[in-house]
């Protein structure tokens, strides 16, 4: 994923002596643009930030909208500015920039905030969701280089010298976007298991044999997949934390699916076989019962007995295991987001 935020470079000028007078109204009209891109852009950052610790789009509904009535108001100041030395090439720029941002920030954000909503419900919605911030993030930073590219001519055409220089919040927008390359990446991977062993639980709590076995296999199959694309993520920085509670947790997808859910399937079977004998033996008068009728019947109560520990055993064991992954999946990732992205302002 790329970076969340937009960059806007800051620009320092410098002039000769004999063009004094001619530089500071060119800087000064460069002003009333950059002037508005440093209030969107810690605006922005401010966002994304709280978004990225912990809060969910939705939840800073509040703040989208503070966004827009910015970025609006900002959109308003270029569109009043007039023509530099007869040239409107870098005004346009940014008023073109902006009436991008505020598509982005009300339709792009709008739609994404209800993708959030349903992105659980499957790893395609998920992986449909994380695409929507992709793109809108990439609208925005297409826009920002376009008035990167005319900021340079308008230099150029009015003698001014520009020196590009990446500020504290310039690099703490860069990290942000690194540290969720990776931790995106890592997520995705993550949540494609996870929701399928969702699926194998959906099937075992409907005690369906045949769903249980489809969905077990296809837990195998993904846990394997996601354990081969792990040795291929490029930690942030060399933090392995992510990949390594990632992996576990894979790991014990694939021991539950291969040796602990076929336990649970057998105990669905005795159970039916059980109903089946009991069944039959209740239909048989008291008075014609044979030896073997009852040592038949009496095996299959056995047989249940068994089955039923054996299921609460395996049940309770899994359910140990997997909180404890779960629990420790999520309290790591919420570390590395923690320790590698910068906070707020």
């Amino acid at each position: 994923m790329k970076n969340q935020i937009f960059k806007i470079t800051l620009l320092i000028a410098f002039f000769g002596m004999a063009n004094t007078y001619y530089a500071q109204t060119a800087v000064e009209y460069m002003n009333v643009f950059t002037a508005e891109y440093g209030k969107i852009q810690q605006d922005m950052w401010d966002y994304t930030s709280s978004v990225s610790h912990g809060k969910s789009a939705r939840k800073v509904e509040k703040r989208r909208a503070e966004l827009i009535q910015t970025s609006t108001q900002a959109l308003a100041k270029a569109k009043s500015a007039k023509a530099f030395n007869g040239s409107t090439q870098f005004r346009d720029s940014v008023i073109e920039f902006l009436r991008i941002n505020n598509v982005v920030l009300k339709e792009d954000y709008a739609k994404i905030v209800d993708m959030e909503a349903v992105s659980e419900e499957s790893y395609d919605a998920m992986e449909a969701y994380m695409l929507a911030r992709d793109r809108a993030n990439d609208k925005l930073v297409q826009a920002s280089e376009m008035v990167d590219r005319q900021q340079k001519v308008f230099a150029e055409a009015n003698s001014i010298t520009l020196i590009s220089s990446e500020d504290a919040l310039d690099k703490k927008m860069a990290v942000a976007g690194e540290v969720y390359d990776t931790y995106n990446e890592i997520y995705l991977i993550f949540f494609k298991s996870f929701k399928q062993e969702l699926y194998l639980m959906d099937a075992i709590n409907r005690k369906d044999i045949n769903a249980i076995e489809q969905n077990r296999n296809a837990l195998i199959s993904t846990a394997k997949e996601g354990l081969k694309k792990l040795d291929e993520v490029k930690p942030y920085k060399n933090d392995k934390s992510m990949v390594e509670a990632t992996k576990k947790l894979l790991t014990f997808y694939i021991d539950e699916a291969t040796n602990e859910t076929p336990k649970m399937s057998d105990y669905f079977m005795v159970t039916e076989n059980f109903d089946k004998v009991k069944k039959a033996f209740d239909e048989i008068p008291e008075k014609k019962r044979t030896q073997k009728d009852v040592d038949g019947y009496n095996k299959a109560v056995n047989d249940m007995n068994a089955g039923v520990n054996s299921y609460n055993t395996t049940n309770q064991n899994l359910n140990k295991k997997r909180s404890a992954l779960i629990d420790g999946w999520n309290s790591t990732a919420g570390k590395f987001t923690d320790t590698h992205v910068p906070k707020g302002k």
